[in-house]
């Protein structure tokens, strides 16, 4: 048996690298006014958005959640792949993958 078939096998005991992404102020205020306008919040719920405001606690549903990616895409001049937009649940999420695309 080959040595580098045998590696491939193993499984690494290394811990992974977490990255750790925070974006800035201005992007984090920006997909919290795109939010608002494309669930069409009333104001005490806008009042009550925070950066960990998760989108189906705010009422959004998948089609939802897909406007608000399309949105930000447009705004930002970005393109969020499939994968990544799945991902995103919270604001938070959505401005830290914008400034690591952007960045």
């Amino acid at each position: 048996m080959a040595m580098g078939a045998t590696r491939s096998r193993l499984v690494s005991l290394r811990a992974p690298r977490f990255r750790v992404y925070a974006a800035k102020a201005e992007t984090v205020s920006k997909v919290m006014d795109i939010v608002k306008q494309q669930l069409a919040l009333g104001a005490d719920a806008a009042a009550a958005l925070t950066p960990e405001s998760k989108f189906t606690d705010l009422g959004a549903d998948s089609l939802d959640t897909v406007e608000i990616v399309m949105a930000l895409e447009e705004e930002f001049k970005i393109t969020v792949e499939e994968d990544n937009a799945q991902n995103i649940t919270t604001i938070q999420e959505a401005a830290d993958l914008i400034d690591k695309l952007v960045g």
